[in-house]
């Protein structure tokens, strides 16, 4: 494993998460900051952290993500699939374990687009009898 680096895309919403995992400590570096810089949420990060608690690598890589688009919750969602497809990459046995859990599954979810004659998706002009 000398100078593996295992690389999974991750999506959810508008959100693309390139994500590295090197053996290192258990480090998570999103966009060049820390973890706890990065996300305010505590729930984020538990989010982001799921798969590496799921197979109980969590001090065994350092984790290197790259992400753009969507907001913070689409963000993190994202981080979760990339940091589970690279850590299939890295070891083909945690596939049930992922598998199971539902992290390799893409979140099919998008934004609704906006009709004509409505105001939003689904949101219709104030409706008045006179």
């Amino acid at each position: 494993m000398a100078n593996a680096k295992y690389y999974g895309t991750g999506r959810r919403k508008k959100s693309i998460a390139r994500v590295y995992l090197v053996p290192g400590t258990g480090k998570i570096t999103i966009n060049k900051r820390d973890i706890d810089e990065y996300l305010g949420l505590e729930t984020l990060k538990v989010v982001v952290r799921q798969p590496l608690v799921a197979t109980e690598t969590l001090d065994k890589f350092d984790v290197l993500v790259n992400v753009h688009g969507g907001g913070y919750t689409g963000q993190a969602g994202a981080i979760r699939h990339g940091i589970a497809r690279a850590l299939l990459q890295a070891d083909p046995e945690y596939r049930p374990i992922l598998k199971k859990a539902g992290y390799l599954t893409r979140d099919p979810r998008m934004k609704e687009r906006k009709k004509y004659g409505l105001k939003s998706a689904r949101r219709a002009p104030q409706f008045s009898k006179r």
